[in-house]
């Protein structure tokens, strides 16, 4: 095997090594089928044992019982921004949605796009969205209130969830699913695309609070319907069987090898206050996001002298360091810092960081 570099990819993201070489080891012989898991069954005892465990653990990790379902369904995120007004919002209904950023701002667009009525109740756009909105005002009478728990783009994190009342909370968490320790309480949804933090691209995950099933309308075409995939497993059709099984294993590594969600919680804590420190210290480098608000999954920053970000990024993965670009529609730098990211990784971005600035600062 060739000398593996350090992954700070934005998603597609690292994957931990130790689950790739599981899945190499078996991949041809799937517990001793005589076939690969791309090739077993959705249908048979084998593949049951996997989306059924992977369930467990999601259960397990995230700390909540019977009254949610766990869903995995096809089309990102981005099919999200669509069924969740599509399945929890009625035509005679308001729901709250705050525009943190980019991904905010398509899920409100899509809403919207169906015709639904929705209240930006708050956004942080003035500033392009370098921050999250504090004191907002909820509507008591909204179906549901949307956030995204973490932007990938900017930078910026709810540290902690608004209080909405008796309004159920709906999170995008695609970018810090299972990265810390997360009370489900306020929650009536979350869904988050695999592809950073859970698995390889391919399949979402969607926690659904039971009540919220009755909302959904039976007009909706099947596969458009959260109580298709409720009443049947995840699934009516054939699912996306190799990403659920990553899922499955990254699962148990988060459990098994890391010791949960608060263990995970404090590694990702430490690795990102290493680099926020050094970011802090330089005059060479500069954190793009309010302090109050940074990421602890995507640490965005930009060089003081920007025409030297592309040689930065050059040199990065001359040195082993991959995925520091930003994102196209701001530029500048992002090492997006996820579970499979390890503090050795950190370093070395910090130490290549130093040996960058004392050539060209």
């Amino acid at each position: 095997m060739g000398k593996r570099i350090y992954n700070f990819n934005p998603g597609p993201a690292a994957l931990p090594l130790s689950v790739l070489k599981e899945i190499q080891g078996e991949f041809l012989d799937f517990r001793g089928s005589g076939m690969s898991i791309t090739e077993v069954s959705h249908r048979s005892t084998l593949f049951d044992e996997v989306i059924n465990d992977a369930k467990l653990r999601v259960r397990r990790l995230l700390q909540f019982g019977d009254d949610h379902e766990v869903l995995f369904i096809q089309g990102g995120a981005s099919l999200q921004f669509t069924m969740v007004p599509m399945n929890l919002l009625h035509d005679d209904q308001v729901a709250d949605y705050v525009n943190t950023g980019a991904w905010s701002t398509k899920a409100i667009k899509e809403a919207q796009i169906l015709n639904k009525q929705v209240r930006v109740s708050a956004s942080s756009e003035d500033r392009d969205f370098t921050y999250i909105p504090k004191d907002i005002s909820f509507n008591e009478a909204a179906a549901y209130v949307h956030i995204t728990s973490n932007n990938t783009i900017r930078g910026t994190q709810w540290s902690s969830y608004p209080d909405t009342g008796s309004v159920p909370l709906v999170s995008d968490v695609s970018s810090d699913i299972m990265g810390r320790p997360m009370d489900l309480a306020p929650f009536g949804l979350i869904y988050a695309g695999a592809q950073k933090n859970l698995g390889p691209a391919g399949v979402t995950l969607v926690v659904i609070r039971k009540d919220l099933l009755e909302r959904v309308p039976e007009t909706l075409p099947v596969m458009l319907k959260y109580t298709t995939f409720a009443t049947k497993n995840s699934m009516f059709n054939t699912p996306p069987c190799f990403a659920i099984y990553v899922v499955q294993l990254v699962l148990k590594w988060l459990e098994e090898s890391i010791g949960g969600l608060p263990k995970m919680g404090e590694i990702n804590k430490e690795k990102a206050a290493l680099l926020y420190d050094y970011l802090d210290k330089s005059d060479f480098y500069w954190g793009t996001a309010a302090k109050e608000d940074r990421s602890i999954m995507n640490v965005t920053f930009r060089l003081t002298e920007n025409t030297l970000e592309q040689t930065f990024i050059d040199r990065a993965l001359e040195n082993g360091l991959a995925g520091l670009k930003g994102h196209r529609s701001v530029g500048g730098c992002r090492a997006s810092l996820y579970n499979a990211v390890g503090l050795e990784a950190v370093k070395a971005l910090v130490s290549f960081m130093a040996d960058f600035e004392r050539r060209y600062g």
